[in-house]
């Protein structure tokens, strides 16, 4: 409302008040008969009254009928006796003449109906008229609207004479009944009726006006005010009597805008009193002026044009901009909205629209200068103000703060669809049509409304949304000045931090806004690429460094917010300017025009620049350039660059080198790119700081952040700085320091090349890469990385550290991820290089570091020396192997000189007799010596140095040389000396020693025995000393020592035995084959010792072996042939131990890249340990499998060999006895199969948890970009590495290993979220080369037969169980998988398919709890073979069909309703898409999945069954097993779930199966128990679309439903419990046909039933009649009100003209029982709790029929909110509501409101079922009627006010929850 509202003076009681006839009381109203039968002759006159009215129920036929009853009542009342001027039972006259004016009825029975009415008008005179209008004027109000021509006099002449002529206090509450009444006729200016129609208003208008002036002494607008108020409620209110509205407006509106406009000033303005309005400005807006600008507001957002072009052409000529009316009785707001209302109309496209508009918008034209001069102007100052005009001073006075805030109001909206949020953008666009308007409102708009779309991006509900949306704002932003945009941007920007420290979280915002307009929209317009982008950029540039400066030492992060997106913006604009935006436009000089230091954001010059910046877009906005600057394009490319050092600089002095540093590099090298060649980067001042950021890069300890992406974004510098050195030739000291800067860059590089930081490698190697291409000497990282090696060779990690970076940046250098830079440093290398190196491409930097490494071979017992050799070995190209070993390994010595093998027998018999002081230094020198020579000279030193041997029983030279070498290795010399590198030497040399010993010896039989304790002791010493060489030797020394302990007879398998042996076990080749053809097959006369498995299980899983773990591996595959007769109960231990090491590297490795700053601890070389222990894995499983392959094997053949030939009595007696040990033999090859199968499995889900981490995504989101090509490489490697185990492990055992993978598949299913999701499992089925879907289908099938079937399969496609799984849960993952695979491969599993399923039909039983899912599988059979050609074949499709039937008969045979469908209260919990998890189960699928199977595919049973007959017997099937027992069963309807509706909405679907479920859901609705709680949570979502199905494929429904409806009679027993009975069924009956029909009309469309509603009308009717004791009694009356909410809700106004009489009698009847004292059996407080609702519904709804009523019920005037004194009301709710309080003791207004009205909302019903369902019965009056009935007129007016839209689909959600209210039913 207005502000002034509450202050208003209510207009006060006339003095003559109650001294005229005003309407009837409405308690008297009601029921009244009009006449009191005195005397005969009155009581003659109403009988004949009282028959000619009961001719209406029996005679009425056709409309000649209709005149002829109305000719019978005009002659029962004029024979009306004298001095009867009343009317007996004027009630039902009114009613009956009501219902004659039916618009469906001739015009001649209008004509008569009218002529009745004069006569009874004339009869009652007019105090009878005034006290009777209640009864008469609701049936005369609608005829106009639909009166013929010859209909509209007589209508016109009887609201003349008698209507127009009653007192003000009659007309005062039907005032705007009367209105709409007449407005239909002027609504054709040229017709006959306009002029008189408009008479007529008038003279209303007066009547009004004179009687409420009294005696005229005093002019009043108390009279005029309520006429107007009234008629701009008709405006509001009713669409279609708007027309004529305007058509009165236009010619009575007083002008509101009288006084010219330059004379116009807002209230208080200057200072001196407010002058008084006129009288006709008062009348217009007294006492509310918000119903005049509402009046505005509706008739702008018309549909129809013609009524916006009157409503514009009123706003021009009666109520401009200047108004006072719109400064000093509307409010703000008010204004606000009529100027957005005014502004919608531009997208209608219309130019007269248009014209109007904007002429309405810039006022009058001017007509004198002196009127223009007196315009009072506006505050402040604008760009415009030298040039403005008239027009523009006018709007920017009168309408720019109201059109833009509403503009304004628009972009705030809260809608999401996207017409509304694209409609301001559309009318913004329009409104810069008009330059003086766009130039004003533009600037304020454009931000907030992008604003509005960046907001939308996240709120749209599709990216089509978005886009639309998108479309819209481009074009407006697009149509904007580019200077305009501009000011606008670099406004929120520069102002935004021009005072201190700014508003962070502002600041953001608008940089995003900035980065969102340059990603989103067109900038690509000259002006803006040439002018404004450039300065900006240099703006941002400068507040970068005057922001970093000012946070540069606090440590909150505000440069990574601020700075950093300033950058990233600024980055964005650098892109968008194209190279001759740095042209010289100009011939100024700009030389010395330069910037300071890093520091120079305090400098003079460079602060004064930038406040220039500032208010030249601040201050002049909308200039692209100012007067007398000499800054052009050239010099700002110049000043860019220049800053962008500085700010470079800052960073580096402040040793951050993070993202807003590479930022700021992406900037300089855009730079350099774009601007000209003679301009050049001034390195005098950065290089410096580049070197210092170098050198702190190589410092470990200074506090530096080190990381690799630091050094990354250096680099990036450093390229950028080569192409300014291009341009600019350095002088010497510049190359020095570049040299020097290159050289800290690789120092800082090396320690990243470790391999225990796997995520960093392949990054760094291409960085080492980079900086070589930078470098113009070619050798500098070479000698860079050679120093590097050389500079700790001392200290033996230090060395290994250097060889194992060195191999990471010889893989990296010669992989994919390096070819790049690679090929630029080739190519700008010209410098000769080897020739040698060429084919490998590493020669530049890899030539000298790669001899280093190959020196540590001479010393081969050291970590590098190891670590070279392994490295070598890895290397896969043969080539390049063969080169190293060429140039870098000389000859070795072939012989030795005889006096050598002198000199060492002497020394090795001087050592027999060493004791513990033996020097350790000459002890070491002897055995490398002897080693030495062994090695390199054995074969033609063994001989002379071995031949003699003492043949007095002394110790032989090997003896003596064994002895010695194990007592070095041993315990006590161990102890006897500290542990030292020397020592370890010594022992490897002994260990080598000793092991050349064996395996040349021939006579060492007598201490073979004593060497076992020893060698594993000192192995394990050596593993938990993390003693890596030794471990090496000892593993080979045990080899050696093994195979003379056990014996050693080895062979190799011909090929014709493994083929044998294959073809034995069966077609399929076993997997592992190709690795054990590699292997020797040993025979094993003795067990190996127990300590060699302690041994192997400790060095498998200890982190001191990990370094070494290949040679572990390798010692595993040499141990194991010794272990083929117990290699079965090792293999559990082996195989536990193996995997356990691998998760916890693993688990390493995942951490490692969750965690930057986290590296391996577990192992150092996480990866390289990982596919070693799976290599180990696979060597344990292909033994193990091959041995258990073996054993099958041979039991098979003894089996065959000893099966007796004859059978008999005695030979199954005989053959008994040998029973058990048969069984104990099967049970024992069972066990050994059960351990295989057990090490399998833990190997496969190993092997899928591997796969799932590869083919995921990275598990540190925030990591570097930088660093995901080492996460590729590395997940690539090991998902390869497992990929190719689960394929050899799938080959050798399918179905175990299918059957872990299903186990798996339903773990993450039940998860939700998992590590390992079952989308993945399923591809990575997909992608091993053995699972291919002619492999992988029929072992499913196998799976599900070795749980339901187990004796039709072979013993060899049999599981073992050991996978706890169902069938049903295989079946589910049949169907998963089979969904996931191409529709072409239905061609390679057809047979097997259709194989399948015809042997489960053959025996279904087994498959009981699995044939709902096959009967999903079939049915996606059937969809894919359709997509395919494959699926052309009619045969097949034939066959598919016949099995999908056979198989949905065998469904229901097997289990036929054993399972019913649960109650749905169990369901409530549950999704929607339950049917889709089945594993909830566990083991049985119940019904509602079978329901839900068959919902999901009956959409596609025409491509599965094609024919119609199949598709008809399917349906059959389907409803005699599903539909019907369903809702037979004694829990319906609460067993009815979503997933059975959509089953019966699916066959509604089906043409053939039309027959069978419509006969179903006629059963289902016809149900007595169907309306009841438990199905209103179904109703709206399934119920409905499945009734709206029904009722539109057979509309005859509603037909049968009318005729069960009986009309009310007498009970058939007339007394007794008989009747009762009788009546309460009836009731009953009546009261869900009622309820049905209901239903039945919500779920139609709007308007199905409109040939229907004529007997709808008469059955309602005939129910109004009933009473309590009728049958059917008045207890359905409730159920009536809800039939009619119905018939509200779903059908148009103009059809219900017929039925508001009844309506509005029934209603009135309703409500007044209620009055106190009151007593009527046929409502009781149910009926009036309904009868509320539907009063609700209508006033809420507001039909235009039902308006001209509404005054009987409310206070539909200004009189509810302004009443004046001694106002008595004649609506019916408003008096109702003052009987009740004065009988209760309510002092009016201090009430509270009920439940309903706190919880009400705008345009939802008022008495809302929610909200008073849980009120008892005798409580509802109190708690709920009465404070409905209280607040119901100023809602109604407060939502009238408000113009809220009426909420049907509320509307509709009460009234379905009323039907379903089974606490209702009788």
């Amino acid at each position: 409302m207005s502000a002034e509202a509450n202050h208003l003076q209510r207009a006060g009681s006339p003095a003559t008040l109650s001294t005229r006839s005003s309407p009837v009381n409405p308690k008297r109203r009601i029921g009244d008969d009009g006449l009191i039968e005195t005397d005969k002759p009155t009581r003659r006159y109403a009988a004949g009254i009282d028959r000619a009215l009961s001719l209406f129920d029996s005679a009425l036929q056709e409309w000649a009928d209709y005149i002829s009853f109305l000719g019978r009542l005009l002659k029962a009342l004029q024979v009306h006796p004298p001095g009867i001027s009343d009317v007996p039972h004027k009630s039902l006259v009114a009613q009956r003449l009501s219902q004659c004016l039916n618009p469906i009825l001739p015009a001649g029975v209008h004509q008569k109906a009218l002529e009745v009415y004069t006569y009874i008008f004339s009869l009652i005179g007019k105090d009878g008229l005034g006290r009777d209008l209640p009864y008469y004027l609701p049936g005369l109000s609608p005829v106009l609207a639909f009166a013929s021509l010859s209909t509209k006099p007589a209508i016109l002449a009887l609201f003349d004479t008698f209507i127009v002529a009653l007192d003000s206090v009659a007309l005062r509450p039907a005032l705007k009944a009367v209105v709409l009444a007449l407005l239909p006729g002027l609504e054709e200016e040229t017709s006959e009726e306009f002029e008189q129609t408009l008479g007529i208003l008038q003279r209303l208008k007066e009547a009004v006006a004179n009687d409420e002036k009294g005696d005229g002494s005093m002019q009043d607008a108390s009279g005029d005010h309520f006429f107007w108020q009234c008629l701009f409620l008709a405006s509001i209110t009713s669409s279609s009597r708007r027309q004529g509205a305007l058509a009165y407006l236009q010619r009575h509106l007083p002008r509101l805008g009288k006084r010219s406009a330059s004379q116009s000033q807002p209230s208080g303005q200057d200072g001196g009193p407010t002058q008084p309005l006129s009288y006709e400005v008062e009348a217009v807006t007294s006492p509310e002026p918000g119903l005049l600008i509402r009046c505005f507001i509706a008739g702008l957002n018309d549909e129809n044009v013609l009524v916006q072009r009157g409503f514009l052409d009123l706003l021009v000529t009666h109520l401009p901009l200047h108004s006072e009316v719109l400064h000093r009785k509307v409010s703000p707001g008010d204004l606000v909205k009529l100027a957005t209302a005014a502004v919608s109309v531009v997208s209608r496209r219309e130019m007269s629209l248009n014209r109007r508009l904007w002429a309405w918008f810039l006022g009058p034209k001017d007509t004198t200068s002196k009127q223009s001069t007196d315009l009072a102007a506006p505050n402040g100052s604008n760009r415009h103000d030298q040039n403005d005009g008239w027009q523009i001073k006018y709007f920017r006075q009168y309408g720019q703060s109201p059109l833009t805030q509403g503009i304004l109001n628009m972009f705030q909206t809260d809608a999401l669809t996207p017409a509304e949020n694209a409609r301001p953008f559309r009318i913004a666009l329009a409104v810069m049509d008009r330059w003086e308007i766009g130039s004003l409102v533009v600037p304020n708009v454009l931000i907030p409304g992008l604003r509005r779309v960046g907001r939308y991006q996240k709120l749209a509900r599709t990216p089509e949304d978005f886009a639309e949306v998108l479309r819209s704002a481009s074009g407006f932003f697009d149509g904007v000045e580019s200077g305009l945009i501009w000011d606008e941007i670099s406004n929120k920007l520069l102002c935004a931090t021009s005072m201190g420290v700014p508003d962070i979280h502002a600041f953001q915002e608008n940089l995003d806004l900035a980065v969102f307009i340059v990603t989103h929209f067109d900038l690509q317009e000259e002006e803006m690429i040439l002018q404004h982008l450039p300065f900006l950029v240099l703006a941002l540039l400068l507040k970068s460094r005057v922001l970093w400066t000012l946070f540069r030492d606090q440590e909150q992060g505000f440069e990574q917010t601020l700075v950093d997106r300033m950058l990233v913006l600024a980055g964005k604009l650098v892109d968008l300017m194209p190279a001759r935006t740095f042209d010289d436009h100009t011939a100024h000089n700009t030389q010395g025009r330069t910037l300071g230091g890093p520091d120079a954001s305090l400098d003079t010059e460079t602060h004064d620049f930038l406040i220039e910046i500032e208010g030249h877009y601040v201050k002049r906005r909308g200039k692209a350039r100012w007067a007398g600057s000499s800054i052009d394009g050239d010099a700002l490319g110049r000043l860019m660059l220049q800053n962008t050092a500085r700010l470079i600089q800052q960073h580096l002095r402040s040793n951050r080198l993070g993202r807003v540093f590479d930022t700021s590099v992406s900037i300089l090298a855009k730079l350099c790119v774009k601007l000209p060649q003679n301009h050049f980067l001034d390195l005098t001042g950065l290089l410096p700081d580049v070197h210092e950021a170098s050198q702190h890069l190589t410092n470990q300890d200074d506090g530096f952040h080190n990381e690799l992406s630091a050094i990354v974004h250096l680099i990036a510098l450093l390229e950028t700085l080569r192409t300014a050195l291009v341009r600019a030739p350095p002088s010497g000291l510049e190359v020095y320091r570049l040299r020097s800067i290159l050289q800290n860059v690789v120092t800082a590089l090396w320690p990243y090349l470790s391999p225990s930081r796997p995520k960093n490698n392949v990054e760094a190697v291409r960085c080492m890469w980079k900086v070589h291409s930078l470098s113009s000497d070619k050798n500098l990282v070479e000698s860079c990385i050679t120093a590097l090696m050389i500079g700790n060779r001392e200290e033996d990690f230090a060395e290994l550290q250097g060889a194992r970076r060195f191999g990471v940046l010889w893989s990296g250098s010669n992989s994919n991820h390096g070819s790049h830079a690679r090929r630029s440093s080739l190519a700008t290398s010209t410098t000769p290089r080897s020739t040698q190196f060429d084919s490998i491409g590493a020669g530049e930097i890899l030539a000298r570091p790669l001899l280093l490494v190959l020196d540590t071979l001479e010393d081969r017992k050291t970590d590098v020396s190891m670590f070279a050799t392994g490295w070598l070995q890895s290397l896969g190209n043969v080539e390049v192997y063969s080169l190293m070993l060429t140039l870098f390994i000389g000859a070795f010595v072939a012989d030795m000189a005889p006096r050598i093998v002198d000199f060492l027998r002497s020394k090795l018999q001087a050592m027999q007799s060493m004791d513990s002081h033996f020097d350790l230094d000459q002890c070491l020198y002897y055995f490398r010596t002897l080693s030495n020579v062994i090695e390199h000279a054995a074969v033609k030193i063994w001989p002379a140095l071995f031949a003699e041997e003492n043949h007095n029983n002394a110790v032989t030279t090997q003896m003596g040389l064994t002895k010695i070498c194990l007592w070095v290795v041993g315990d006590e010399f161990v102890t006897q000396h500290d542990a030292s590198p020397r020592l370890s030497r010594l022992q490897q040399t002994a260990v080598s020693l000793l092991q050349e010993v064996l395996q040349r010896s021939e006579s060492l039989a007598n201490i073979e025995g004593e060497m076992e304790s020893p060698i594993f002791i000192a192995l394990l010493r050596s593993m938990r000393k993390a003693n890596h060489p030794l471990q090496v030797s000892l593993l080979s020394l045990t080899t050696v020592w093994l195979r003379r302990c056990l014996g050693e007879t080895t062979h190799t398998l011909s090929a014709s035995h493994r083929r044998a042996r294959s073809g034995d076990h069966g077609s399929q080749k076993n997997p592992f084959q190709d690795r054990l053809d590699m292997e020797e097959a040993v025979a094993q006369p003795a067990a190996p010792p127990p300590l060699l498995l302690d041994c192997l299980l400790e060095g498998l899983a200890s982190p001191g072996s990990q370094p070494v773990l290949g040679h572990w591996i390798a010692f595993l595959g040499t141990c194991l042939p010794f272990y083929m007769s117990n290699i079965f109960q090792i293999l559990l231990p082996l195989s536990d131990g193996l995997i356990k090491a691998v998760e916890v590297s693993l688990n390493d490795l995942q951490m490692s890249f969750r965690n930057q700053n986290v590296q391996s601890t577990a192992a150092e070389e996480p990866i390289n340990t990982v596919v070693e222990l799976l290599n180990g894995i696979e060597h344990v499983l292909a033994q193990a499998h091959h041995r258990l392959s073996e054993r099958a094997t041979n039991h098979v053949n003894i089996k065959t060999a000893e099966q007796p030939q004859t059978q008999g009595f005695f030979n199954h007696m005989v053959s008994g006895v040998f029973t058990p040990d048969a069984y104990k033999s099967r049970s024992a090859t069972a066990n050994n199969r059960l351990t295989v199968l057990l090490c399998f499995k833990d190997a496969v889900r190993l092997c899928v948890r591997i796969w799932s981490w590869g083919a995921g995504v990275s598990d540190n989101p925030s990591a570097e970009h930088t660093l995901s090509g080492a996460f590729k490489q590395i997940s690539l490697r090991l998902k390869n590495r497992a990929r190719r185990i689960l394929e050899h492990v799938f080959a050798a055992e399918s179905l175990e290993c299918l059957e872990t993978l299903i186990d798996s598949w339903r773990g993450s299913e039940e998860a939700g979220e998992s590590e390992v999701s079952s989308v993945m499992i399923l591809n990575l089925l997909h992608v091993l080369d053995g699972s291919r879907p002619r492999n992988t289908i029929p072992t499913i099938f196998n799976a599900l037969y070795s749980r339901t079937n187990p004796g039709a399969l072979d013993a060899d496609r049999k599981s073992t169980l050991t996978s706890e799984l169902s069938d049903s849960e295989i079946a589910w993952f049949l169907v998963q998988y089979t969904r996931s695979l191409e529709d072409d491969a239905m061609d390679e599993i057809w047979v097997d398919c259709v194989t399948f399923l015809k042997d489960v039909l053959a025996n279904p039983l087994p498959h009981r709890q699995t044939l709902p899912r096959l009967l999903e599988f079939t049915a996606l059979l059937g969809i894919k073979v359709d997509n395919t050609n494959f699926g052309e074949n009619r045969k097949r499709r034939r066959e598919l069909a016949d099995l999908f039937l056979r198989q949905l008969t065998a469904t229901f045979t097997t289990k036929p309703l054993s399972f019913p469908i649960e109650p749905a209260s169990s369901k409530s919990q549950k999704p929607a898409d339950d049917a889709h998890h089945p594993l909830r189960t566990h083991g049985e699928t119940t019904s509602e999945d079978l329901v839900a199977i068959l919902a999901a595919n009956l959409p596609h049973v025409s491509k599965i069954l094609m024919d119609g007959d199949r598709i008809a017997t399917a349906s059959n099937i389907i409803s005699a097993q599903i539909v019907i027992p369903t809702l037979r069963w004694k829990s319906f309807p609460r067993n009815v779930t979503p997933s059975f509706l959509e089953l019966l909405l699916a066959m509604a679907r089906i043409p053939g199966a039309s027959k069978v479920w419509r006969k179903d859901v006629a059963e289902a609705f016809n149900d007595t128990r169907f309306f009841c709680d438990a199905s209103y949570e179904l109703a709206a979502p399934k119920w409905l679309p499945l009734l709206r199905a029904w009722i539109i494929s057979d509309k005859d429904r509603m037909t049968e439903l009318l005729a069960r409806m009986p009309s009310p009679t007498a009970a058939g027993i007339m007394f007794g419990v008989g009747a009762s009975s009788a009546r309460l069924e009836a009731d009953r009956r009546t009261q869900l046909n009622l309820r049905r029909v209901a239903m039945l009309l919500l779920a139609a469309p709007k308007d199905s039933f409109v040939m229907q509603l004529s007997t709808i009308q008469e059955k309602v009717g005939e129910l109004f009649h009933a009473t309590a004791a009728s049958s059917p009694s008045s207890a359905t009356r409730a159920e009536i009100y809800s039939l009619l909410r119905a018939l509200v809700l779903t059908t148009s106004p103009v059809h219900l003209a017929s039925m508001w009489p009844s309506i509005t009698t029934e209603l009135q009847e309703a409500i007044s029982s209620l009055y106190p004292g009151r007593k009527d059996d046929k409502y009781n407080m149910r009926c009036v709790v309904h009868a509320c609702k539907l009063l609700d519904i209508l006033v809420a709804a507001a039909p235009d029929e039902f308006q001209m009523r509404e005054w009987l019920f409310i206070t539909d005037s200004i009189d509810a909110v302004y009443r004046p004194q001694g106002f008595e009301t004649s609506a019916l709710v408003d008096d109702l509501i003052e009987d009740l309080d004065a009988n209760a003791g309510i002092v009016q207004g201090a009430t509270t409101p009920g439940p309903g009205a706190q919880q009400s909302e705008g345009g939802k019903p008022f008495l809302a079922t929610k909200n008073i369902r849980g009120i008892p019965r005798e409580k509802l009056l109190d708690r709920a009627i009465r404070p409905f009935l209280r607040q119901l007129s100023i809602h109604t007016f407060e939502s009238t006010y408000s113009m809220t839209a009426f909420d049907w689909q509320a509307a509709h959600d009460d009234l379905l929850l009323d039907i379903f209210d089974e606490t209702n039913l009788v």
